[in-house]
């Protein structure tokens, strides 16, 4: 049982990678109840809503990108809908394309209970209202990131410089999260809206660019840690998180006295290190490619203000070694936060198939609440990843309460439901990053 083993996870002795891997074990373990049916369909269709899509010359056009290709030949059914639930254009697409009703049993939810049962409990929590916006929560969210930026600007020109480096380096980490909500159109509902809203959040708040961003995430979304699928398992050189991503990034550089040491570098170093990538390099490329103006005044104001206006009051230098320090600190605050959540935990071979709803059970986990709930706050409700995985588009802060009621779907069918404290979730990431170092140096 669930319970039992997460005693058994607190007791066990040696290291709390291997005591993690015991809780996922037992996911593996209900084999039938995890593992889904697939049918295969022929290899130019996608199933949707019970209807065989040819996607064709479309796939190529597809503005999500290549994640289409993930779902040739197999049931895309709960991916579409949770990632085009507030599009009537992709409906209008859809429609156009050339379909095929599907046969009885075709849809993995015909074959699998705990699928039947999780699209259930989704109707039921829409029909309740529990993925409509809550308007006065993002005006809070927005009202937060813009008083502790002017916090810690104050204390920075008060001379308070670590403190209000420390507010300045949170708050970046902040506009993180909250552009994420952006991205996954659970602030407004209303698309244009919310992707104005990450573009200038990401933008100004972090430098970088919201469509790369979306492009990017929605494929973790759709099939996390499954090889070749998931782009987060594609790390190297600066980090790995499993031997096996290894092997499926053959072009990558390795230095394996760099993988040996990255539990000890990756916070700050290795975090600054892919922040700074992604803001002069990764992201204006892709902005200016794809001619997203936007993306890159956002981009611009942000460095104009760094080094325009607070360089004309400190100097380059001084300007240039505070900003390094906020950019290092909020870099590690976001990163080492979603790392705990996925990068412990067992991968997907590329060429398996498992359901929407494992996905979420066995390869995403959940970080308690801690007292007073500080940590649904340090983590903007991103430490309920399983909800997260299973209703992306759910407004975050109804996590908690839906929780309660996807632990009682696991529990009808068997399935662990994966959750430790913060501390816990923490040392399990680092020891990890300590153990694959180790085997991959040899």
């Amino acid at each position: 049982s669930y319970a039992a083993s997460r005693v058994l996870w607190l007791r066990c002795n040696p290291s709390y990678l291997f005591r993690a891997r015991r809780m996922c074990k037992g996911a593996t373990s209900t084999d039938s109840k995890l593992k889904s049916s697939f049918i295969k369909g022929e290899e130019d269709e996608v199933l949707i809503k019970g209807r065989w899509y040819k996607i064709g010359e479309f796939a190529r056009k597809h503005p999500g990108g290549r994640i289409l290709n993930f779902y040739r030949g197999k049931d895309g059914t709960q991916a579409y809908r949770e990632f085009h639930q507030r599009s009537e254009r992709a409906d209008r697409w859809l429609k156009a394309l050339k379909s095929r009703p599907a046969e009885k049993g075709d849809m993995v939810a015909d074959n699998d209970k705990l699928v039947e049962d999780f699209v259930k409990l989704r109707k039921e929590l829409e029909d309740e209202g529990f993925f409509d916006p809550n308007y006065f929560h993002v005006a809070f969210r927005f009202a937060e990131i813009v008083g502790m930026h002017l916090l810690g600007l104050y204390l920075l020109f008060q001379g308070w410089t670590l403190t209000g480096l420390i507010i300045l380096g949170i708050v970046e980490g902040r506009c993180g999260w909250l552009m994420h909500e952006g991205g996954h159109l659970s602030l407004t509902g209303y698309i244009p809206l919310d992707h104005g809203l990450q573009i200038l959040t990401y933008g100004l708040g972090c430098g970088m660019s919201a469509a790369w961003w979306r492009n990017q995430h929605n494929k973790h979304h759709a099939m996390p840690q499954k090889l070749e699928h998931d782009v987060d398992l594609n790390t190297l050189p600066l980090v790995l998180f499993n031997l096996d991503a290894a092997a499926h990034q053959k072009k990558a550089p390795k230095s394996k006295a760099w993988i040996r040491m990255q539990a000890l570098l990756f916070p700050n170093l290795i975090c600054a290190l892919v922040a700074m990538f992604w803001q002069l390099y990764l992201h204006p490329r892709h902005a200016i490619r794809t001619k997203r103006f936007a993306e890159l005044g956002c981009m611009a104001g942000r460095w104009a203000f760094i080094f325009g206006y607070m360089g004309s009051y400190f100097g380059f230098f001084n300007t240039l070694i505070c900003a390094l320090i906020a950019n290092s600190i909020g870099a590690t605050y976001i990163f080492c936060n979603f790392a705990v959540s996925h990068t412990h935990l067992p991968v997907v071979k590329s060429d398996d198939d498992v359901s929407w709803v494992v996905y979420a059970a066995q390869h995403t986990m959940n970080v308690d609440a801690g007292f007073g709930c500080w940590v649904d706050w340090w983590m903007s409700y991103l430490n309920y990843q399983i909800e997260h995985h299973l209703f992306p588009s759910m407004p975050q802060f109804r996590h908690p309460i839906v929780s309660k009621r996807v632990r009682k779907l696991f529990k009808k069918h068997g399935v662990p439901y994966l959750t430790m404290s913060y501390t816990d979730a923490m040392k399990v990431t680092f020891s990890n990053l300590d153990n694959v170092g180790h085997a991959f140096y040899g």
